[in-house]
């Protein structure tokens, strides 16, 4: 809660005007009563109508001077509450784009969604409450306690009392609803994670008709919702029942203690009047706790979930000489790199080391889980290695700073991604700066060119999100644009032709040759593995053999039980004898 805090230090003139406008209203107030019973012993009880109207006049300007103020101030707390909650989610977003993979992994999507919304949200709620009625309310009870004693110390005992127990019982009350509130945050978090994947998968689920499974699976995380919230708020709701019994019980023994006091001539009906709107007056401050309680227990649990993002350390940070050499070459070497994904004492990489020379094609063969993929996220720093070392041009790439490195090397993922808007906003993803004639460049080489051309809107036609209305070869070769409008120096394929007819996919891979980058590429198509420099074969995260395809064929049985599962035993002779 504290680091939340100091995301009001900029608003502070505005939390002291809410302030100030609220002690307006609370000193209002607490002079109401003592005007109540001068105008019931001195115009009442005297029969004096001028005293009535003077004082009744003032208690009137005096409840619009409260009017106004409180208005004022429901606007200011407003407006801090609202730049708050929007400095915490810029902070909370800028933080999340600074994670590693690592740090993602760490948290689950939907955890992050309900963090940036409805986390900021309660803390919103609880600045806003803070300022409006969070301070004014212990106020009011402690400075009506003290008027009360003023007035007739003897009444007034009955809160000196009845007060700090309830002040005790709702103090314990909220520890434990925000404990409470913590588990309906997590709860709602598996809600957020079960609606996110029905939402992104709706299209198998109406394939695969597993709409019935999947309405019961949502229907037993918002059952585990529903009743964790029932129980949280049951446990609240006790609050004012407590609060209203232990009050009315003070009021009654104010009155018949009062009725005595008047008969004795110890007491006027004004101070018992005043005493006894003091009383009504705690009663609704406490009352108001409830709402308190609620707010600051969700604001609490919210507050150390959106603590636990923004402190969390990012694990991949830009050594002491990043950004001293760009990449000018492309050339990659491995030393020796062994690597296991973070919580995973499985290595998927083991001492692999080789050299690609600038301007290289490389094509990366195996089978699932060979680690293809791994080795590729290593190349613009996802991950960093767990042992041995990743060089390019000579550079140890924790040195380099990563938006040099990632700017120089372009990286297409297996699944492709494109975001809602217009075809050509898509591949400019890959370069802000491009303009229209090196993104009609990049579409060609890319051999997306004439499909684009073939929509209504051209290259200003509205993806879908996640390319729906896209086929599988369409969103890969647009993913290629994205990657080669940016210019290489690095770029790395993984397996993003699979979608592609052997025509077209040879087509690209001609089209790649005018770039002078070094391009590895991850496939299961000895086709267009045949195409590279240099082929790495790797087998349970190691590199089993490297080489041309001859070289290859010649001494690695692995390799050639490959080629033939392609092409056939008799294939296998027409393949070598092209090659």
């Amino acid at each position: 809660m504290r680091q939340i805090l100091l995301y009001l230090k900029p608003y502070r003139k505005w939390m002291i005007i809410a302030w100030m406008l609220m002690l307006i209203e609370l000193l209002v107030e607490l002079w109401q009563p003592l005007l109540m019973g001068k105008i019931i012993d001195d115009g009442v009880m005297k029969q004096n109508l001028s005293v009535v109207w003077t004082w009744g006049a003032v208690m009137i300007g005096a409840s619009l001077l409260a009017f106004a103020s409180g208005i004022a101030n429901s606007f200011a707390a407003a407006y801090v509450g609202q730049e708050c909650g929007f400095s915490l989610r810029k902070h909370l977003f800028e933080k999340i784009q600074s994670f590693s993979f690592a740090n993602v992994e760490r948290f689950s999507t939907a955890s992050l969604i309900t963090r940036l919304t409805n986390d900021v949200t309660q803390v919103q709620n609880m600045v806003f409450m803070s300022l409006r009625i969070a301070l004014r309310a212990p106020l009011l009870v402690v400075f009506s306690v003290a008027m009360s004693l003023i007035v007739h110390v003897q009444l007034a005992l009955m809160f000196v009392v009845a007060v700090p127990i309830l002040v005790a019982f709702l103090l314990w009350m909220m520890n434990k609803a925000a404990a409470s509130f913590s588990i309906v945050q997590q709860a709602l978090d598996r809600v957020n994670s079960v609606m996110r994947e029905n939402l992104a998968g709706m299209r198998l689920i109406k394939a695969w008709m597993r709409g019935v499974y999947e309405q019961e699976r949502f229907m037993t995380v918002n059952e585990s919702l529903m009743q964790r919230t029932m129980n949280v708020l049951r446990l609240v709701e006790t609050i004012t029942p407590v609060l209203l019994f232990v009050m009315n019980m003070a009021i009654i023994v104010i009155l018949f203690v009062g009725r005595v006091d008047i008969k004795a001539g110890s007491a006027t009906a004004g101070q018992v009047v005043a005493v006894v709107n003091y009383a009504t007056r705690i009663t609704a401050a406490l009352s108001m706790f409830t709402f308190i309680t609620m707010a600051f227990s969700r604001a609490k649990a919210s507050a150390g979930r959106i603590a636990d993002v923004l402190q969390t350390e990012v694990e991949m940070k830009d050594g002491h000489e990043g950004g001293a050499v760009p990449i000018r070459q492309g050339e990659i070497r491995f030393e020796r790199v062994s690597f296991r994904y973070p919580n995973s004492r499985t290595l998927v990489l083991k001492d692999i080391s080789f050299v690609v020379r600038p301007h290289e094609t490389v094509a990366i063969l195996g089978a699932t889980g060979s680690g293809k993929t791994s080795l590729l996220q290593l190349i613009p720093r996802l991950y960093d290695p767990t042992d041995g070392r990743v060089l390019i041009d000579g550079v140890d790439i924790r040195q380099v700073n990563q938006e040099q490195l990632r700017t120089a090397i372009r990286f297409v993922p297996q699944e492709v991604l494109l975001f809602s808007g217009t075809i050509a906003e898509n591949i400019r993803f890959g370069n802000a700066n491009a303009s229209m004639e090196e993104v009609i460049k990049a579409a060609k080489h890319a051999q997306i060119h004439d499909t684009i051309m073939s929509f209504p809107d051209g290259y200003e036609t509205v993806i879908g999100q996640k390319g729906v209305n896209l086929s599988g070869g369409q969103k890969q070769r647009l993913s290629i644009a994205r990657a080669l409008v940016g210019h290489p120096k690095i770029l790395l394929l993984d397996d993003s032709t699979s979608a592609l007819d052997l025509k077209t996919e040879a087509k690209l891979l001609e089209a790649l040759k005018e770039y002078t980058c070094t391009t590895l590429i991850v496939t299961q198509k000895i086709r267009t593995a045949m195409e590279a420099d240099v082929i790495f074969l790797l087998e349970d995260g190691q590199l089993l053999a490297k080489g041309s395809h001859d070289e290859l064929l010649e001494k690695s049985e692995l390799y050639r039980k490959i080629v033939e599962s392609q092409f056939g035993k008799k294939g296998l002779n027409d393949v070598t004898t092209t090659a």
